[in-house]
This record gives structure tokens, C-alpha cells and sequence, in this order.
């Protein structure tokens, strides 16, 4: 089952299985009580930076905490479609499911990041522990996607014809088709 899966495919189900759960959860905190949910352990350094930096209103503070949770519930969006595009294996072996990976991994490092900032801005240290690792965790993925993306791109088609591969690439040995 596992053996047609490529790195990039293994590592998104790992953080899949991380980000679904726990962002989710850290969403519908947010929208059950934006306020409390906003100074939860997983949003304390964001709302922490709101409160200091930015000078919010009551209702912006409430406003911000519903876009952070929508910016959460969106990247376990685009894991879940991951995920459900990984199961079908038809679809995998064409490399289908790498953009809603690409997706999930691109907002949700950005959303670590800003959080991570705005914890060491704060000087939240749990929070800023905790935004380092999930920001590793999708940029190291981030990086084995681009890496394993571009090594399925430079194979050579399995009926050697080299005019169909993209900007005339030749493997070496390959006659040039005339």
C-alpha cells in the first residue's frame, strides 16, 4: 500500500493527522467564545500581540480572533482534501493531491510564522515553543514537497520519448528523435 507513496506524500498524512485535529479544535474554541478561545494556549501569543501592539477594540479583538480561526479551520481544510485525495490512489500516482498539500502547507506557515513573531514579540515562551516546531514542521514539509515534486518531474517517461518531455530535455544516451 505504502510503496508508490512518494516522502512528500508520507510526511503531509504525518502532519495532517498533527494540524486536523489540533487547529480544528483551536478553531472552534475561537468560535465558541472569541474571547476566551483568542487566550487559549494554542492563539495566547496572537492575542497577547492584539492586545499590546495594536490597540484593538473589543469588537476588533472578536473580529481578529474569528479571522485567525478561519485562517485555521482553512489550513485543515486543505489537509483534509489532502488526505482524501491521498486515499485514492488513482489520483495519486498522477501527483493530483500536491497542490491542496501545497496550500495547507503555504497558509499554515504563514499563520505559524506570524504567530511565532507575535510570540516572541510578547515574550511567550510556551507559545513561542509551540509556533516554532509547527512552523518547522511545515516548512521542512514545504521543502520536501518542492524537492520530491522536482525529482518526479526530471524521471524519464517509461517509452523513452524524449519530445515529449518539457523544454526538450534529452536524457543522456537518448537519440535525438528526428
Amino acid at each position: 500500500m505504502f510503496g508508490d507513496w512518494r516522502i512528500s506524500t508520507v510526511n503531509g498524512v504525518l502532519l495532517a493527522s498533527y494540524f486536523i485535529p489540533s487547529w480544528t479544535i483551536s478553531a472552534l474554541k475561537i468560535w465558541i467564545s472569541p474571547i476566551r478561545g483568542l487566550y487559549d494556549r494554542t492563539n495566547v501569543a496572537t492575542a497577547l500581540y492584539a492586545s499590546d501592539y495594536l490597540n484593538l477594540s473589543p469588537m476588533g479583538t472578536v473580529r481578529m480572533a474569528w479571522l485567525l480561526a478561519l485562517g485555521k479551520v482553512t489550513v485543515a481544510a486543505f489537509f483534509l482534501v489532502f488526505l482524501l485525495l491521498t486515499i485514492r490512489v488513482a489520483i495519486r500516482r498522477k501527483g493530483s493531491c500536491d497542490e491542496a498539500l501545497g496550500f495547507a502547507l503555504g497558509i499554515g506557515a504563514f499563520l505559524s510564522m506570524a504567530s511565532l513573531i507575535a510570540a516572541s514579540k510578547v515574550g511567550e515562551l510556551a507559545a513561542l515553543r509551540l509556533h516554532a516546531s509547527e512552523s518547522l514542521l511545515l516548512i521542512g514539509a514545504a521543502i520536501i514537497l518542492v524537492i520530491d515534486t522536482g525529482a518526479a518531474a526530471m524521471r524519464v517517461p517509461d517509452d523513452g520519448v524524449a519530445a515529449a518531455s518539457p523544454h526538450g530535455y534529452l536524457p543522456a544516451g537518448t537519440p535525438h528523435p528526428v
